[in-house]
């Protein structure tokens, strides 16, 4: 692979980034400075979210590099502090291709509303964006996992799940995680979860 394809498949990366971060604020997903975003190139490097910065009005600058460990490969570079969740989620399933991670409304207040370790969408047509999901008279399972500030430990707490979350997660309090072996493909699933965890909010407001 030649330095100017090397260059041109970076520079492709950071541009899915940049404009997955301008999608997600359009619909207040990454208020502030929250959320964070990566993409995995077919030669293993990953582009993510520079630490800090807005996700909405991100530049070239706001993406950088990180090696599996979610260590930044170019000196004075700072990732998220949850750049380790989404290197696991690469590391477990060599064919997702983009994470995503949001801080939306709905999954906040559901995530704290519920007492249960998991939350599950049943009987609505937009599940089926999910993979393996092809009616909507089934259910989905969203894990909910207690929040941490020591993203190693949770790492560990996520890890029993990889491979039974075809709706992505939700860290309580926090915000969901969603991927796919595309951008397009996790943005599609991350609009899915939203949806429905709008709908779910929804509905409970209806039942008081």
């Amino acid at each position: 692979m030649d330095q100017m394809t090397t260059t041109d498949l970076w520079a492709g990366a950071v541009q899915d980034v940049i404009a997955a971060g301008r999608r997600m604020d359009r619909f207040g997903w990454v208020p502030a400075t929250a959320g964070n975003i990566s993409r995995r190139l077919p030669d293993g490097r990953i582009a993510i979210t520079r630490s800090g910065g807005h996700k909405g009005c991100l530049t070239q600058d706001g993406v950088i590099e990180v090696g599996m460990d979610g260590r930044a490969v170019h000196p004075g570079d700072r990732p998220s502090a949850e750049t380790l969740l989404h290197c696991q989620l690469y590391a477990h399933d060599p064919a997702i291709g983009a994470v995503l991670h949001g801080h939306s409304v709905a999954s906040t207040v559901l995530s704290m509303a519920t007492a249960d370790g998991v939350l599950t969408l049943a009987d609505y047509e937009v599940q089926k964006v999910f993979e393996g999901q092809t009616t909507h008279d089934a259910s989905v399972r969203v894990p909910v996992f207690d929040n941490d500030q020591d993203i190693a430990r949770l790492c560990t707490v996520v890890a029993p799940d990889l491979g039974r979350m075809p709706a992505g997660y939700i860290i309580r309090g926090h915000g969901v995680y969603v991927w796919g072996a595309t951008m397009d493909v996790a943005l599609a699933r991350l609009e899915g979860l939203e949806f429905l965890l709008a709908c779910e909010l929804e509905k409970r407001k209806l039942r008081r």
